[in-house]
């Protein structure tokens, strides 16, 4: 059963599949930072625009908050439908594409701009109001335009950085030592204490379905499994350390449903134990603490640190910390947030998603 649902190709899952499931779309706005530097793009132009038609800095503002009346409604309108229907604009060819994102570009300015004068500006003649709403247009068209090269370019650039990102992750999945030290601890209690026993296996067993299941960079899961794959980790290292390793869970049940890549967790607790509890003769404390504050989760996994007296450490290359960080990235963009750093006697690694 292991084998059968941990490896792709097992289930008749080609590369070339999963490379197509895997490509990241030109539409995929639907995050905080596209929104932002989207935002960031139109006013920054609009701003260079009205400066070269303006004499003061008074008439420059005035000019450029008409200009962004019109600019950010039609922005965001894009910006929404582009989402919403974001699976049917990618199957379509790339001229399509072309076309769909520049003309619904100039149509969005267009309506915006009808909306304004309708709501404000003055009458205009009718020469000059056809006059400029064809400019509108043309200028909702380039910048929508401009915009889809760069989602085009950012679509292109994922998928080499998402494929780094799940290499470095199965790098950092379940390593050999731990899996040599469970086996010879389960066949240790096998005659002590056979239950015991099997419950290490099936823990062993939900680890590595996990570790070896494809999801591809793409992949999410909840932070509720993330910690109940952690607990199931933890389990077992607890046996290996006994009263040496101190894990403290301070847990907010509200906090479980935020989307997580998979096997987020898993490597930072692993990580704990072998640079902080490990070397330690006595061992130390490795706290879990998860919480909602203002529609965002934070996660904090923090590990005491071994005195001067402790055995040395292997040091760590970062690969772990690196991999969590990146796909953090890939995942929530800006909306993220990912720290790891020294404080005192303690190692704490802290993470920021959205609820």
């Amino acid at each position: 059963m292991l084998l059968s649902t941990g490896f792709g190709g097992l289930d008749g899952d080609t590369p070339d599949r999963r490379l197509a499931d895997n490509r990241s779309s030109a539409f995929d706005v639907c995050h905080v930072g596209v929104v932002l530097r989207a935002v960031l793009f139109v006013h920054g132009v609009l701003a260079l625009g009205v400066a070269f038609s303006v004499a003061d800095a008074g008439a420059w503002w005035r000019q450029f908050a008409a200009t962004s009346a019109v600019a950010l409604p039609a922005l965001l309108v894009w910006l929404i439908t582009a989402c919403l229907a974001e699976r049917r604009l990618a199957r379509l060819p790339a001229g399509a594409q072309w076309a769909a994102a520049i003309s619904w570009g100039g149509a969005c300015a267009l309506a915006a701009r009808s909306l304004w004068d309708w709501v404000q500006w003055p009458a205009a003649t009718p020469e000059a109001s056809v006059l400029q709403a064809f400019a509108v247009a043309a200028t909702g068209a380039a910048m929508a335009a401009a915009f889809f090269h760069w989602l085009r370019q950012r679509a292109r650039l994922q998928l080499p950085a998402a494929t780094t990102a799940r290499l470095a992750e199965l790098q950092s999945r379940i390593r050999p030592h731990f899996l040599f030290n469970t086996l010879n601890t389960a066949i240790a209690l096998v005659r002590i204490d056979p239950s015991r026993a099997e419950t290490v296996l099936e823990d062993l067993a939900e680890l590595f379905r996990v570790a070896l299941s494809d999801g591809g960079p793409q992949a999410a899961t909840t932070l509720g499994d993330e910690i109940e794959l952690a607990r199931r980790y933890l389990q077992i290292e607890e046996l290996r350390f006994g009263a040496r390793l101190q894990v403290r869970w301070e847990l907010d049940p509200q906090a479980d449903g935020a989307r997580l890549p998979p096997l987020l967790l898993q490597p930072l607790v692993e990580n704990a134990v072998k640079h902080g509890i490990e070397p330690a003769a006595q061992g130390g404390m490795l706290r879990v603490r998860t919480r909602v504050r203002r529609n965002q989760v934070e996660i904090l996994v923090a590990n005491s640190l071994p005195g001067s007296s402790a055995a040395p450490a292997v040091p760590g290359h970062g690969i772990a910390l690196r991999n969590v960080h990146e796909r953090l990235r890939l995942m929530h963009d800006v909306a993220a947030d990912f720290s790891a750093r020294r404080h005192g006697d303690v190692y704490r690694v802290q993470i920021v998603v959205p609820l």
